[in-house]
Order: structure tokens, then sequence, then C-alpha cells
């Protein structure tokens, strides 16, 4: 950081081991190199400040250190920096202007912000705090409030003594953040608009005006909390005074008695409330040597800022202030004082001043001008940080080879959803629902619009996910229907699904063309080709997938294309097929074609071909070579998240950002949006009304139209609609999640009147829920990895990889240990839902209400057949049909705990591969598919001495190969 002028006298002042400047001359607090972690933090403040973290305390100026003492007269910096998923640092700086404070010291504190940003790389955003009307952003780092302290100047720096406590009155405003600003203690202070809080030395009461509402009340009770945890050592009572209540109790009449009695109050004065400078048209003005020009022009476009200027853009109640990246520090100094010119001239004193970098913009300067380019400006920081140092190791003779290309490990994402629960899949017929069979139930077509249900074990009832699939190619009545029959949680567009969606199918098919009426029709109507897919015609299928549990295969144009050295494909026409692996790809994608082709041609004998090594026949399938890409398709990668209250008022959508966001931002009488650019989650209070509920969906779309971050936000985005009470663990990861807050009853102040009073714990409705079960991802305990199912372990492990023990011992009752050979892992076998499934559905315990009515349109359809999906990387036992025969779904078990079932044996030893005992054997030549006199058994197997003649190796290392392997060695001896 730059130096002082020797007329600018400094002091260091400890800041629990950091050394804090504050520049006595103009009453601002400024820190240096070595304490830019703390910045404007004097000693005795708890952390929590630091850059790059959120604050969840108050700040009072008075509480803080001494110097904030009579902070009316003083100008305060704060700078605060985020690490953002990009690997990129975000600054905001900060710089609080007392009500008192002089021109010059305002002038001085602003240039001296912006030697600050130099020092932090000149990529911060700097804004102009004036008390009594700092932005919402700016008080969000100081949560719950901040309380202005008034004396102290004369006190300089020293400590002043404990003082008897002063009765104090304060009014709160805020839905989202809190103003508190202290009132003369006086019944004339008093209105029906606001809330209050009078501080008495025994109690602490919050009056609350009868036009104020709810959730302004309920964040006036943190700063009541603050007051007692502060003031009084957390030893005082609270109470609630209503407006209007007279002297209906005991508290009312304390209250009213320090008033002198009961009296009504006056009204709100129109001079009470911050005059707004909207009216006149926005301007822009060009800064040249400290002096003002105004732009004159049709439309704003980016293209009028040029990077060797600075601009001011004046848009009444706030001022921003561009500055080029190609200026010089006297030049953005200089455009500093034009602006405080500019403010004073028109006697502006309060107007907002937000200062941005080229590059760096907001999206609040954005949106002024009718068109800014997109741009990814956090990774061309990113490489010239790193080229900076790259240099400067260099000339310290350290080999820097590499270090330009180095990139951010990417995070792999995580379901964060418990994937082993029931599926059920229902496609749209007009106004009706088909329910699939076992069988399709992961083959989806791209003409069709699908239903699914999921259901899952929560914390401590059954959870469910119930949403649509929209194809790209359905049409739109079917797309109406589709929504009108599952509005309630979740909505997804093929080619956007999210990872969710993918780890509970696990195993996902797209096929072109479609099924459905509707769609016949449109083909019809257009005279247009039928191309929906067939067995035996011409197919090309992309492969794709993180791994046996995430696979996906996705029907594409049939033509060379298509082909993306990226991922392997199958190829099929006829009786001919193909699998074709890019070299890009690994063993473990080529792997996937191989399960995937038991899926769409089971029975087929595949030619494998490398990228680079074809056939002619295979580029003949294809209409001969031509041009394909390489790079891998990805999907929009979730940025960090950002939380906004909605209103939806005849049809208008208005939105308010809540900066550094909790749980407790989550107000039960209002909708918000959590939009993390690759998802958005609708969150609706349990306290919202029935209209608005119904239109969470439209606010939804109406938020994907605005892009109210600009962020080129796609209007196919999933979708997640969240009741409250309900929240899925991908949603609650973004927060510090207390389920019993949401299990709570009333409304947002009688929630949290009811933990004030508690002793800041939630006072349960219901049983606390258990510890959340691991998903795998983020929110997993560490001490606890779950390993994926399919993955090999010790032939010794008795539990099924990814089973609860429930499903343990329901498995355990129909499975025979001799029905297929043990070292596969069984195959997942679903539940269907709902509850009519087994005799035995009715011994389950009870869902909630809320759960019972979200899904009973959905319990009206007959039950589905049990299904299989193939799990394992290895091949089942039987030789000529390697599916193992499904479990019968008629049958039921009480998983009592009195029964202790056998275990699965996942990984069976080799002596236990070789144990025939039980077992139905015949001779080489009549398994071989070219026999003269085949058997008609499914189950049958070779003796274990001919099985190592004819594959030289036995049973147990046979079934340890990956199946791709074993079905070549199948195929070899004409055994499959």
């Amino acid at each position: 950081m730059s130096r002082f002028s020797e007329s600018e006298k400094l002091e260091n002042r400890d800041t629990g081991g950091k050394n804090c400047k504050t520049l006595v001359g103009f009453k601002c607090c400024i820190a240096d190199e070595s304490g830019l972690r703390r910045v404007a933090i004097p000693s005795g403040c708890k952390k929590g400040l630091e850059l790059g973290e959120r604050t969840n305390m108050a700040v009072s100026m008075k509480n803080l250190d001494p110097a904030f003492q009579g902070a009316g007269q003083k100008a305060y910096p704060h700078a605060n920096t985020t690490a953002l998923k990009t690997g990129a640092l975000h600054h905001d700086i900060h710089y609080w202007l007392g009500k008192d404070t002089s021109q010059d010291e305002a002038g001085t504190a602003a240039i001296k912000t912006i030697e600050l940003d130099a020092a932090l790389g000149g990529r911060a955003v700097q804004y102009r705090e004036v008390q009594g009307h700092e932005t919402e952003k700016f008080l969000s780092h100081f949560k719950p409030c901040i309380i202005p302290v008034e004396g102290g100047v004369a006190s300089g720096f020293k400590h002043t003594e404990a003082e008897e406590h002063q009765t104090r009155l304060f009014v709160c405003k805020g839905k989202h953040v809190v103003h508190v600003k202290e009132v003369p203690f006086a019944r004339s202070s008093l209105n029906h608009e606001d809330i209050f809080i009078l501080d008495t030395k025994s109690k602490i009461y919050q009056f609350n005006g009868s036009n104020s509402c709810i959730q302004e009340r309920a964040k006036a009770l943190e700063v009541v909390q603050y007051i007692k945890d502060t003031y009084h050592d957390g030893k005082c009572e609270i109470a609630a005074i209503d407006d209007g209540k007279m002297m209906a109790d005991a508290d009312t009449g304390e209250f009213w008695g320090f008033f002198g009695g009961f009296a009504p109050l006056p009204k709100k004065s129109a001079s009470d409330e911050p005059k707004r400078n909207d009216a006149a048209p926005p301007k822009l003005y060009r800064v040249d040597k400290g002096e003002r020009t105004i732009m004159e022009a049709d439309t704003w476009t980016r293209d009028l800022l040029d990077t060797y200027y600075c601009y001011i853009l004046d848009c009444g109640s706030e001022v921003f202030v561009w500055m080029g990246r190609n200026t010089s520090l006297d030049q953005r100094k200089a455009a500093s004082s034009a602006v405080d010119e500019l403010l004073n001239s028109e006697d502006r004193p309060r107007t907002h001043v937000i200062r941005v970098i080229e590059g760096f913009e907001t999206v609040a300067f954005r949106s002024k001008f009718n068109s800014w380019p997109q741009s990814n400006n956090n990774v061309a920081v990113t490489e010239d940080g790193r080229g900076k140092v790259a240099a400067l190791l260099k000339r310290q003779g350290i080999n820097v080879k590499g270090l330009l290309k180095a990139e951010t490990p990417k995070e792999e994402p995580q379901p964060h959803i418990d994937c082993t629960g029931n599926l059920q899949v229902w496609r749209v017929e007009g106004q009706e629902k088909i329910l699939l069979s076992s069988s399709d139930l992961s083959k989806f077509y791209s003409g069709d619009c699908y239903i699914f249900q999921y259901s899952y074990a929560g914390d401590e009832k059954e959870e469910q996910l119930i949403g649509t699939w929209i194809g790209k190619l359905s049409v739109e009545e079917d797309r109406i229907s589709a929504v009108s029959q599952a509005t309630k949680m979740a909505r997804f567009y093929e080619g956007s699904e999210p990872i969710q969606f993918f780890a509970i199918f696990q195993i996902f098919i797209v096929f072109k063309g479609g099924l459905s009426s509707a769609y016949k029709n449109y083909l019809a109507e257009k005279e247009l080709p039928d191309d929906t897919y067939k067995d035996e015609a011409l197919a090309l299928f992309r492969v794709q997938g993180s791994g046996p549990e995430n696979m996906q295969s996705i029907q594409v144009e049939p033509v060379a294309s298509s082909l993306n050295s990226s991922y392997c494909y199958i190829l099929h026409s006829g009786p001919t097929v193909f699998t074709w692996s890019g070299n890009l790809t690994t063993p473990e994608a080529q792997e996937l074609v191989e399960r995937q082709l038991d899926l769409i041609k089971p029975n087929a004998q595949s030619k494998l071909l490398k990228e680079g090594a074809e056939s002619e026949q295979f580029w003949d399938l294809l209409g001969g070579k031509s041009e394909y890409p390489s790079r891998k398709l990805t999907r929009e990668a979730e940025s960090d998240p950002h939380l906004f209250s909605c209103t939806l008022t005849k049809g208008d959508l208005k939105v308010t950002e809540v900066y550094n966001f909790d749980q407790d931002d989550l107000m039960t009488e209002d909708i918000f949006i959590l939009d993390c650019h690759a998802d958005v989650y609708v969150w609706v209070g349990q306290q919202v009304d029935t209209k608005n509920k119904l239109n969470a969906l439209s606010i939804a779309d109406k938020f994907l139209e605005r892009d109210y971050l600009h962020e080129k936000l796609s209007l196919q985005a999933p979708v997640y609609i969240v009741m409250e009470g309900g929240e899925p663990p991908f949603f609650t990861r973004f927060f510090s999640w207390d389920s019993s807050k949401s299990a709570m009853h009333g409304n947002s102040f009688q929630r949290k009147f009811t933990i004030l009073k508690n002793g800041g714990a939630p006072v349960l409705d219901k049983p606390k829920r258990r510890t959340p079960v691991s998903y795998g991802g983020r929110s997993a305990a560490p001490e606890k990895s779950q390993r994926p199912r399919s993955m090999s372990s010790s032939p010794d492990r008795a539990r099924v990889r990814g089973r609860s023990p429930a499903f343990n011992a329901l498995a355990a009752t129909f499975e025979n240990a001799n029905a297929r050979n043990m070292s596969t892992p069984p195959p997942l076998v679903r539940k269907v839902y709902p509850k009519s499934v087994t005799p035995d559905s009715g011994k389950t315990g009870p869902r909630s209400s809320s759960i019972a009515a979200l899904s009973s349109s959905f319990e009206k359809v007959p039950p589905a057949r049990q299904f299989v999906l193939p799990r394992s990387n290895k091949a089942s036992p039987e030789a000529p049909k390697p599916k193992p025969e499904p479990l019968s779904r008629q049958n039921s078990v009480d998983p009592s705990p009195k029964t202790k079932p056998e275990p699965i044996q996942e990984d069976a030893k080799e002596n236990e591969a070789e144990d025939e005992e039980g077992l139905t054997l015949y001779p080489y030549e009549r398994l071989k598919t070219t026999s003269t006199d085949p058997v008609s058994d499914i189950d049958t197997y070779l003796s274990s001495s001919e099985f190592r003649e004819k594959f030289g190796i036995s049973k147990g290392t046979f079934y340890k190969l990956p199946k791709w392997k074993q079905n070549k060695l199948k195929m070899s001896l004409h055994l499959f």
C-alpha cells in the first residue's frame, strides 16, 4: 500500500496480531500490507471479518473500539474478499462516512480507498456508504446490524470507563438486513409503520407498528438478541409489544409506563422518508483532466467507454464511476474528485457512489447499457497474475516451465442425494400418463415427455422428488400436459439434465422419435418422416457418463460428423454392430460401451474399432468420412449461488438480492430463488398463499427470461420447486442447515421469538431428525467415505455395497446362494412406489400429510413389475444367457429386528466359485450356440475341469475379469 504524506499522522493499533493504521488526521482507518486480512477492524473485534469469510455478528461502533466513538464524524473503509468457484478473487471495498464527516475527510477517504484498490491489484468494486443510508450489501457483512454511537471524539484513542446503563430507543427498518438508528427516547419518535426497540436496564421491549410487516419484525428480533448479548451479557428479559394492544398484558403496561402512559401515536411525516433522485434521466460523463464532459448518444453501448478514460454514470440515487484498465492512478483520483464536486454542487451528500474497474463491472452497472458483451474476465486476470508470478520467479533463476499452463483442478460434481431409493416413470399420453414397464424404465424418446417419481430415505421420513423430463422434439400439447400433472417439484429438459437426474436413473438411454399420439399427429400434419428408433434400423449412439452408476446412451444422427474423439459410440444396422472408441477416451469409458451394448443390442456380437483404424463398412454406414469435433461436451458449470427474494404482482416479477445469506434469511411468508447458474431452485415458504404457490414455476420462468445477473441463463436450465420443510440435501448444502427450524410452526416472527425466549434453541414440533445419510458428496462425513457400489472389494465383505440392512434382509429371503456365482455383485433391485406394491407395505411408517397429498395423483396406477439393472463389471455365471433371474415381486418379508438374515455374499472366494454342489452341469458340446442338441435350461454350467480346459483359467478368475473381457472369451468359444 502506498505511504501516507508527512501531514497525515499515523498511529499503529493492534488488531489481534494484525497492524491497522488509523489515520488520525482525517479520522480514517486503513490497513497496511500486514493488516490486509483485517481492514478497518480495531482491537477487541471478534474473528469473522477477515477477507473471504462471511460475518455472523453485529458491529457496534462503540463496542469495537473507542476510536469508533463519535462515529458520526469519522470515515471507515472496509474490504471484503471472496474466493469464487472459478478460482478468482472478488474484492469489495466499502468506505463508510459518518453523518458529520467533512467534505475534505470524505474526499481523502475516497482517495485512500483507490490506493487500497491498487494494492489489491486494481480489480475491486468500491462503494461509498453514508451513515443511515448504507447499502444492503454493506450491512450484510455486519449481521445483524450496525449501531453508530454518538460522542467520544474528544477522547481520541483513550478507552472510556464503563458507564451506567442508559435507556435507549432504536428504530429498525428492513426485511433482509436491518438499518438501526437511535432516536430520541420519547413517544413522538414512535409510529405505526416501523419497529422500535426499547433497551432498559432489566428488559428489552420490541414494539411492532401495526403497519409493519412480519418479515421486518422477525429481522428486528435479531437486533434484540444482539443487544441482549452485548449490553446485558445475555441476562435480561425480552417482551414483544403489538401496536394497538392497549393495556392487554403486564409487558404492554410496563412499556407504555416508560412513556408516561398510553396515548395515540402521531402519523409518520413525509420528511422522515429519504428522497430519491431517480426522476431525472441518467447522464453519462467522460472525465478528462478532472473535467466532466457529457456524452450524447441515442443508445448506450459498451463501445462508448474508452479504456484510456474514466466515466461518470449519474443515475440519481446512485452514481457509477467507470475506470478504464489503462488509466493512471492520478486519473482515477481525479474522477473521484469530479464525482464529489458533482454531488456537492447538487446537494446530494447521501447518494451512493460505486466505482468499478474495466472488466469487473457489477450487474447493476452493466444493466444500464442496452448491450454488453459476455466475457470471462476472471480467467484472463488469473492468467495475467500467473504470468507476473512466473516472470518474477524466472528472474530469480527458478524453472517455471508449465506454470502458465497449470489449471485449477475441477471439483467432481456430486449428486447429494441417496441413490438407493425407488423409482417410477410415466410417459405422457395426452392428458393421461402411462406407467412404464421395468424393461423400459430408463428408455426415453426425444419426441415424448415423461413424469418420474423417486422416493428415497430422508433424515426421518420418506422424501420424494417428482418432476418432468421434456424431450427436445416433444410437442407443445405433451409439454403442457406433463407440467400440469407434475408442477410441484422439478422440470428438466433433454440435454440439460442435472447430475441428480442421472444419479437416480443410473442407466439412461434416449432414442430418436417418439411414441405419443400427439407427436405422431404432428409428423402427419407436417408430412415429416418418422425416424423413431427401430431395433434393426441404422442407429448411432454416443455413450457418456462417469461410471456404471451414471452412464447414458444418446442416439444421434448416423453421420460421421456426429462422432467425437472424446467419446465412445455404438453403431448398428441390422445384425452388424460396431463399437467405436475415440483417441481421447479412457478404458473406463470403453467399458461403459460394453455395458450399454448389453442393453441396446444384448445378443449381438460387436466389432471393436479404434479411431484411425476404422473399416470401410463402418464409414459406408455413416455415409462417408467427414470432419468431427474432439472437445468434450460440458454442461453449464455451477457458479457461486445468489439468493433472491421474489414478489409477483400482476404478472410482474420483482426480485431483491439477499447478500451473504443464511438459512434465517428464508422467511416462511416469501418465495426465494437460489440461482446457481447451472440449476435454479425456487423455495416456497409454508405461509405463502396458495395462489403464489401455484405460480412457483411461472416465477422461475420469468426469472430465467429476465436473467437478472446477466449471466446468459439458459431458458432450459433445470428448475427445482422446493417446499419449506421438505428441502432436499442438494439444496441445503448451500446453507448451514438446521432442519429443526423448518419443523417449527407459525410465522417468521413467532418462530424467532420462540427461539429467542428459549435461549437460542428452536422448540421442536416433532422429534429432532437423525444425522443425514451420506451421499458421497461434500455433505458427507469425511471419516465415512462411501465406496461406489460397482467397485470390487474384499471377498469376505458381507454387506452389499450401497444397500441398507433392510434391503439385505429382503434380498436374503429371495436369493439362493447357489443360483448364481457369488463373485458377481447382485444387480440393484428397486421397489416400485406407491404403498400398494407388496402385502406388507402397510407396515411402513406413515408419511407426512404433505408428502401424501403431493403423491396422491400418482398412486392410482397399477403396481409395476420389479426391474433389474445390470450394476457390476463382472458377468453372470450362466454361459448361454448371462442375465440373472429377476427377483419375485409377489413376495415380501417383514424386516423385523428379531430376524437376522444371512448376508448376501457379494464377492465369493475362488474355492466358492468352484463349488458345484446343487448346479446343473452339461458338456461343452451341448452348451455351444452351434450345438445340434442344445440344452433348454436357463441355469446351465460347465464343470470346473472342462471350464478350465476350454477357458484356460478357473471360474473364480474368470468372474473377476471385466464384463467385456468375459463376453469376448465366451464369444470365442461360441458360448455367447
